[in-house]
Order: C-alpha cells, then sequence, then structure tokens
C-alpha cells in the first residue's frame, strides 16, 4: 500500500528557538508526527486545527519533548491553543494535557469517560511493575509515567463525550464521534467537514492495527462507520496520513486478518 505525501513544513519560533517539524494535511490543519523510539515509550500523533478561536489539538503525546512541538508551533503561528480533544486514554495521546494547561490554563479538554477507570488500573500495574524491577532506566520511566497520572485534574476532561454529534470548539463546528470498546472502552474520532479531514486516533494505526486492548469484532463495525464518512483524508493514531482509498485497503487487510484468525481457530 503506498502511503499519500504530504508536504513537509519546518516553522521556528522565534520566541523559544524551537524548530517544530509538521506536515500539512489541508488548509489549516498539520500533524506533529509521533514516534516510535526502540527502549522507549511511544508519542501518537497530533493533528492541530487552526480555527477562529484559536488551536485545537487533537492529541498530545506523551514526552515533554513532544508537548514542547505544539507549543512551538502555536507561539509560532500566533494563536493560543483553545481546545484539546483525546482520542483515548493511552498516555502517548493524553499525557500532554497537563503541560499545555501550564501554559494555557483557559483550554478546554474534551475525552470520553473512560480515560479515569483506565488510568487508575494503569497506576496501578506501573506501582508493581517498581516493586519488582530492577533496571533504573526502566524504573524511572514507570515513575515518569506515574508523575503523568497523578496530575488529577490538569489531566482529566472539562467535557466528557458520551455520545456522537456535532460539537462546536473554538469557534467551528466538528462531528465528533465515540466508540465504545473497540481499541479501548472509549474511542473519539474527530471530523472536519470544511477540510473533508478524520483525525482517527488509534482505531487506525500504521503499519499494523494496535491490538493490545481491543475488542476485534467492534472495531471491525468502527472503520465501517469510518469508511461511511466522505474523508478526503484520514490521520491515524500513528503513522503517515492516508487517503480514502488507502484506509479501503487498510480495513480491507484488517477484516482478512480477522476472518483468517477465526479460521484457524475451526
Amino acid at each position: 500500500m503506498k502511503i499519500l505525501l504530504f508536504a513537509g513544513m519546518v516553522v521556528l519560533n522565534a520566541t523559544t528557538g524551537g524548530t517544530v517539524e509538521t506536515l500539512a494535511v489541508a488548509v489549516g490543519v498539520d500533524l506533529i508526527p509521533g514516534t516510535f523510539v526502540p527502549g522507549r515509550q511511544p508519542d501518537g500523533n497530533t493533528v492541530l486545527f487552526r480555527e477562529p478561536a484559536g488551536l485545537l489539538v487533537f492529541d498530545t503525546g506523551r514526552h515533554a519533548e513532544h508537548t514542547q512541538k505544539i507549543v512551538d508551533y502555536a507561539k509560532n503561528a500566533g494563536l493560543p491553543i483553545k481546545a484539546v480533544v483525546n482520542s483515548h486514554w493511552h498516555l502517548d495521546h493524553v499525557g500532554g494535557n497537563p503541560r499545555l494547561r501550564s501554559i494555557y490554563p483557559d483550554i478546554r479538554v474534551y475525552a470520553s469517560a473512560a480515560m479515569r477507570d483506565f488510568l487508575a488500573s494503569y497506576r496501578k500495574q506501573l506501582a508493581e511493575a517498581i516493586a519488582q524491577s530492577k533496571d533504573a532506566k526502566a524504573t524511572q520511566s514507570y515513575r515518569d509515567e506515574i508523575a503523568i497520572i497523578d496530575s488529577g485534574h490538569a489531566l482529566y476532561p472539562d467535557e466528557t463525550i458520551g455520545k456522537s454529534g456535532k460539537q462546536r470548539i473554538a469557534g467551528h463546528d466538528f462531528d465528533i464521534h465515540l466508540q465504545t470498546r473497540a481499541v479501548t472502552a472509549g474511542d473519539v474520532w474527530l471530523y472536519d467537514p470544511a477540510t473533508r479531514t478524520l483525525a482517527a486516533g488509534d482505531l487506525v494505526t500504521l503499519p499494523a492495527p494496535l491490538l493490545d486492548t481491543a475488542c476485534p469484532a467492534r472495531w471491525k463495525a468502527a472503520l465501517a462507520d469510518l469508511d461511511r464518512v466522505p474523508f478526503k483524508t484520514l490521520v491515524p493514531g500513528h503513522g503517515a496520513p492516508m487517503s480514502h482509498a488507502q484506509f479501503g485497503t487498510w480495513r480491507l487487510a484488517y477484516a482478512n486478518l480477522l476472518d483468517c484468525a477465526a479460521r484457524s481457530e475451526e
């Protein structure tokens, strides 16, 4: 499957000197790519929508370096960050929330209610890992994760997305959808009809689907919902943007994977 090649843009923020490499997805929509680095927890993609009232940030990454790119982008654009939409509760998509709030205290964060439940459980797992770990570097990474979770209100949403529908955010109308028990207990995706851009979160990931917390059958149904949207470009939770045709190929491959798995169980 060939992946779309988007024009790259490097912006230099005169205030901080921060260099931000972005991909132009559409007019007024840019992508700060996430990262997968061996031996380190990942950062998910961040999609930035430049709207009349300021920036809407879709997912905020995990590490400070990723969040700083968001801040530098906002300062370079001369726009405040007005809103954050979190696709789901994994820390590589929500971990930057507290850092952004510390700079932009009036940010409104939108996410599903499932975020709180998972993070409480994940914190317990991290504490157990610390108790058993003999690796200083790994132990510190667990402590860093706990520190993000312990940020309290700064991490969690101001507004809970409990159903799908149109919503005006940062002065612009978006279609926001909630999928339950697909990839996670609550996956939020966002569609901008003006630019025909769909931010899918981890409902779509490249090069392969991330199945660790997924319900495969409901995920398949969620992908059918995405396919009905008249988007021009889909931005996945990890990986490069895709055209509608490319997403169709990815969706078919996912369906074939499930079919093959089902046959192997017979």
